[in-house]
């Protein structure tokens, strides 16, 4: 891939309450096939599992200031919270299971939504995407994550039920985007797991790219094996084995993300 220098400071949250659709996956290659490109990216784990954290080898890592947890709940300043990974051009603010406090936490605290968006804002200009790994639910963390970006990334699991959920988030985006995020846009829905050889997948794709049209990604993500097995190497699969279907094809993701950001 060619380097491709993007406009600087874009923040996509990559949602969807449904678990299991391959969004970490998603935002730990996508960030990672953009690095590799020579794009700076940072990662952001506001999800208390942080399986994105373990994802890219950072399990129990703390930046100078803390994890997402202090990050959300304190006013320290947000370069104390950027940790640099084992890949050139990523960085991180990780998670760990304190986050689980934050949902109560937050509920004081003045602009309690905006607690991510005022955490990101001063760090726009030291990275070219950033990137919000939200929890599986529609609660306040991720309802900070969706204030915060400028656009939501939506991996779509090729299942029935995965139609219901889609139209629900699209529901809680119309809402964010009228009280609190007048700019927010869909960047685009992603279809993940898919077995385009069954009749349901088929049929899943057909029905989303009829309803979403050009904003569904033409890259669509298989089931694949080694996206399961490079966590627990605590390594992105697009660097487990980049040789993979499902790293090559978080790699074509990444050149079509850059080619929709250069037209």
């Amino acid at each position: 891939m060619e380097e491709n220098k993007g406009p600087s400071g874009r923040i996509l949250a990559v949602a969807n309450q449904k678990g299991g659709v391959g969004k970490t996956t998603t935002a730990i290659n996508l960030a990672t096939s953009l690095a590799l490109a020579g794009r700076r990216v940072l990662l952001v784990d506001i999800d208390p599992q942080a399986n994105l954290t373990s994802g890219v080898g950072c399990r129990g890592a703390k930046a100078p200031g803390g994890t997402t947890y202090e990050a959300l709940v304190t006013d320290a300043p947000a370069e104390d919270f950027v940790l640099e990974t084992q890949v050139a051009n990523l960085s991180l603010i990780p998670a760990d299971r304190q986050l689980t406090g934050a949902e109560i936490e937050l509920v004081p605290l003045p602009d309690r939504e905006q607690r991510l968006r005022r955490l990101l804002t001063p760090l726009k200009s030291r990275f070219d995407s950033i990137f919000i790994d939200c929890p599986p639910s529609l609660g306040l963390l991720t309802l900070n994550g969706l204030v915060a970006a400028d656009a939501v990334l939506i991996p779509l699991h090729c299942e029935y039920f995965a139609l219901e959920g889609l139209a629900e988030l699209v529901q809680t985006v119309r809402r964010v985007r009228a009280s609190l995020n007048p700019a927010l846009d869909i960047e685009g829905v992603l279809l993940t797991m898919c077995d385009d050889r069954t009749n349901l997948g088929q049929s899943v794709a057909r029905e989303v790219r009829e309803f979403f049209k050009e904003k569904v990604f033409e890259t669509i993500i298989p089931r694949n094996v080694r996206l399961g097995e490079a966590p627990s190497h605590g390594m992105p699969a697009v660097i487990y084995d980049a040789k993979s279907r499902g790293a090559s094809a978080y790699l074509a993701l990444a050149q079509e993300f850059l080619a929709r950001d250069a037209a």
